[in-house]
């Protein structure tokens, strides 16, 4: 897995001002799309929350620091919620800005470079965090493939267009071994 984006510098962030704009916006649909996504993926690769062994009940915060809501993720059940605020009483929470936390689902980047430099922040239980990162390392998620695969016969010309997109957020084109 390359770790080539890290090299080139900070990933870009949301402008503040685009975040401000989304602050008013209800979660509702954004944490129905993002659920059913999540579903989907899970769909896809049976067995990816069985990797978290131990931590299968433990409950994750994810905040983009860069926009105004957070996202918990539970394994069992699979339930993905979309809040303003992340409680407390999660068992770990990781925080970064948004194309960090994309390039890190993916294996774009070193997650512990980007803890050294400050780019991430983990709190909680890190065996979890661990385990969690472990799983989505295994998984070898491609979201833009993931999302293209919700467009049937337009699948290819939409997954050729987020992958665009996720090479302009997140930095060079993707490399895996």
């Amino acid at each position: 897995m390359s770790h080539s984006s890290l090299a080139s510098g900070p990933l870009p962030t949301i402008p503040p001002l685009l975040a401000l704009a989304l602050r008013p916006l209800p979660l509702l649909p954004l944490q129905l799309v993002l659920g059913g996504f999540l579903e989907r993926i899970l769909r896809r690769n049976p067995g990816l929350l069985d990797r978290l062994g131990e931590h299968r009940r433990a409950r994750f915060g994810i905040k983009p620091t860069d926009l105004p809501f957070a996202f918990i993720v539970e394994a069992a059940p699979a339930r993905l919620s979309v809040v303003r605020e992340l409680p407390s009483g999660l068992d770990a929470c990781v925080s970064a800005s948004l194309a960090n936390l994309l390039a890190l689902v993916e294996g774009r980047v070193d997650g512990d470079a980007l803890m050294f430099s400050r780019q991430l922040g983990i709190e909680g239980d890190m065996e979890a965090v661990l385990a969690l990162r472990n799983a989505i390392d295994d998984a070898r998620l491609d979201l833009a493939a993931e999302l293209a695969s919700l467009f049937g016969p337009l699948g290819e010309p939409a997954r050729r267009s987020f992958e665009h997109a996720r090479d302009r957020l997140t930095g060079a084109s993707r490399e895996r071994t």
